[in-house]
């Protein structure tokens, strides 16, 4: 009886400790409450001092966690400098001399780190912050970002070349990495809606003006003196007209074959997200509705928690 009274003893510390585990590992909004209650107000200056500053750095620091989130999970790798251990995404297709903001997060870093006494609001936490916080400071909706998320102590170049979508996917392309993600159509359509407040480099978007048929020729024509044939790849253009407000504008433009980007005008091409594209253009309180829960299913993508990772010190290298 003893014996079994102790299987039992021990049976049910298992239990506990597997309920906490999985409870303490879960993304909660009141992650900080305790530990740090001025993170967040902390986090929301800067960005909208950031954003105020230049309105692009809105785009900058959203795309930031999008890169992040679409590359091993959301565990701020995408902010890891090269080094002798770190393969950096800096240096991938999709954010070399592309990806920007880096900066602003430092900022970010330093002065939660300070209101807090000390580290303990993870980087890749920071850039799911400051990504709705641009949002909103552009005039979008908010919603109740969830966090608890460690960082990583690795980074990988070949899977951000592998995982980020590419302005050149088709539509299957596009769904299918989405998939990957554990993200749907829906999710696909509503997220590249954040292009709403976005600005690709003319190297993105040349094949389209000079080759794509499914374009309105004016738009191409104009697109054409920002965009050479040959030369001026870093030339930039606005995804939509209102780049610097958070809009249903670029969901206007696809249906309008205003789309910049290939992959833009995809959502909207006699396929099976066309009428997604259509709702989202004539109703903007949909669009904000679905934008953030898509950005938390974004942000639940293999998030490190728990005792995975590490909280860094500086967001651009390993503790």
């Amino acid at each position: 009886m003893a014996s079994r009274g102790y299987f039992f003893v021990l049976l049910q510390a298992f239990v506990f400790v597997t309920i906490a585990s999985s409870v303490f590992s879960h993304l909660t909004p009141n992650y900080y409450d305790y530990s740090c209650p001025k993170a967040l107000s902390t986090i929301k200056s800067v960005v909208e001092a950031a954003v105020q500053k230049e309105y692009r750095m809105g785009a900058s620091l959203l795309r930031l966690h999008f890169h992040d989130c679409f590359v091993n999970g959301c565990d701020g790798s995408v902010l890891l400098d090269p080094s002798s251990t770190i393969d950096s995404e800096k240096n991938s297709r999709s954010n070399f001399q592309s990806a920007r903001g880096f900066e602003v997060v430092d900022e970010i870093k330093e002065a939660v780190d300070e209101a807090c006494g000390k580290p303990v609001v993870s980087c890749a936490d920071i850039l799911a912050v400051a990504a709705r916080d641009s949002v909103v400071a552009l005039g979008g909706l908010t919603w109740d970002v969830k966090l608890g998320r460690r960082d990583s102590t690795t980074a990988s170049r070949d899977a951000a070349d592998a995982n980020i979508p590419a302005p050149f996917f088709s539509l299957s392309q596009l769904i299918t990495n989405f998939k990957n993600h554990g993200l749907d159509e829906k999710d696909l359509v509503v997220l590249a809606g954040g292009h709403s407040i976005g600005y690709a480099r003319c190297v993105s978007f040349r094949d389209r003006i000079y080759n794509d048929s499914n374009i309105d020729p004016s738009f191409a024509k104009n697109l054409k003196y920002i965009c050479p044939r040959n030369g001026s790849d870093s030339n930039l253009s606005p995804l939509d007209q209102t780049a610097a407000k958070f809009d249903t504008q670029y969901f206007s433009g696809l249906v309008q074959k205003n789309g910049l980007l290939h992959s833009d005008q995809e959502l909207f091409n006699g396929g099976s997200t066309d009428e997604l594209v259509k709702e989202y253009s004539d109703n903007i309180y949909d669009f904000y509705e679905d934008f953030a829960n898509s950005m938390i299913k974004m942000g639940n993508i293999q998030p490190l928690t728990g005792n995975q990772g590490e909280i860094r010190v500086n967001c651009r290298k390993v503790n």
